[in-house]
């Protein structure tokens, strides 16, 4: 379902901002995070995907678009996975920067303004957010998680020659008609390291720009396991050195 237009004013640096969010069985966390998402007056549309949830987060996305006409809410009837729900979101975009944004409470909305501003000042294409960089806050979790992502940004540098420090940060900014150029297949996790590869291809001009980090255990919602890191290393194989 969607709801009504949003607003036509641009709202960071001139350029509409079209946030896409994936959600996957997220009703304790979803509301808070869109109303921070929200509050940002730099975005035009959030674009709020429901993969098949089973709890009532479909309940709170309706309450979220109901009170915001920003707010675009579409649903897959079973889990697909979150590269599916990007595509599903990607696919209706109107702004003229993307922004992906997890549905949990571990990035920051109000972090948008400086990774924004490469592209806004046209000095970039892609921005990158990166948790292994600069000063901002982090918390601390799961040694071999941390380990993990930086083995795979250090295999994702040497395939694609680029000097990525966090290619699994959830935080990634597009042009938009850059993102169009490129077709995904990945349904799950391994997105990220598929539409790395792909970006690359293109010779954009990539920033990474540093964000904090309030990492969740899995009591707490975490779904990314070590499972996904094989699926990464699988991509990786795939779409950088194999090139599909």
């Amino acid at each position: 379902m969607t709801n009504q237009d949003g607003p036509d004013a641009p709202g960071a640096g001139g350029h509409l901002l079209t946030i896409v969010m994936p959600i996957f069985n997220e009703a304790p966390t979803v509301r808070g995070v869109m109303a921070r998402v929200l509050t940002s007056p730099m975005v035009h549309e959030l674009i709020a995907v429901d993969d098949g949830s089973t709890d009532d987060t479909l309940e709170q996305l309706e309450a979220s678009a109901a009170t915001d006409k920003r707010v675009r809410v579409l649903r897959h009837e079973r889990n697909r996975g979150k590269g599916a729900a990007l595509r599903t979101g990607f696919a209706e975009v109107r702004g003229d920067i993307v922004l992906i944004q997890d549905a949990d409470l571990e990035y920051d909305p109000a972090e948008y303004p400086n990774l924004i501003e490469p592209i806004a000042s046209d000095k970039a294409d892609v921005v990158f957010g990166t948790r292994f960089l600069g000063s901002s806050s982090h918390r601390v979790l799961y040694f071999w998680h941390s380990l993990g992502n930086r083995i795979l940004s250090f295999l994702t540098g040497m395939i694609t020659d680029i000097n990525i420090t966090d290619m699994e940060c959830g935080f990634k900014v597009f042009r938009t008609d850059l993102l169009r150029q490129i077709e995904l297949r990945e349904n799950g996790f391994g997105f990220e390291p598929e539409l790395v590869c792909k970006v690359t291809r293109l010779k954009p001009r990539i920033y990474e720009v540093p964000v904090s980090y309030h990492g969740r255990t899995f009591a707490e919602g975490k779904k990314i396991t070590w499972v996904d890191g094989i699926h990464a290393l699988r991509c990786l194989a795939e779409y950088g050195l194999l090139r599909r």
